[in-house]
């Protein structure tokens, strides 16, 4: 009974760490606040209404897997501009660590300083998974749910085709 109670009682940090349901294709954008790199309050629902917008997730700035999939973006940006893109990252790093980050890659987007999940309990993922969705005046139309790293802008771009 005591073991039970204990598993019981560590559901929500599980929950934190696997995520719940990932948004489904259709799904209209979360209305959301979050905190940007600059450490500004920014209206993330409002962002995804208009246009088109890639949100893409990372587990921690500064590592080589994460740096890979930012990087493979900044290297498309012109590309990515040239077709409205809109960028905003995300990770639970700190907006400092965040803007850290943003300079020391000359990543020409906004990040998203997710502290307490509540950006990933949004989406549905878990804080250690790569994400990445692509939303149409804020209606979601892709997601890659095992996001690449150094290939992340190829599959993007490949999705923006096919829409």
């Amino acid at each position: 009974m005591k073991l039970i109670a204990r598993l019981l009682m560590m559901l929500p940090f599980i929950h934190s760490l696997l995520g719940g349901q990932p948004l489904e294709i259709g799904s209209p954008a979360p209305q959301i606040q979050a905190v940007t790199d600059q450490g500004d309050s920014i209206d993330l629902g409002e962002e995804l209404a208009s246009g088109n917008v890639l949100v893409f997730f990372y587990p921690k700035a500064m590592t080589g897997g994460c740096t890979k999939q930012a990087c493979s973006l900044r290297d498309a940006w012109d590309e990515l501009s040239s077709r409205e893109v809109r960028i905003f990252g995300v990770s639970s790093d700190k907006a400092a660590t965040q803007a850290e980050f943003r300079a020391k890659h000359r990543l020409p987007f906004t990040l998203i300083a997710d502290t307490e999940g509540t950006v990933c309990e949004a989406f549905g993922k878990g804080r250690w998974s790569r994400h990445a969705y692509i939303f149409q005046d804020g209606k979601l139309l892709w997601r890659d749910l095992s996001a690449s790293t150094s290939n992340q802008a190829a599959d993007v771009l490949a999705a923006l085709d096919q829409l």
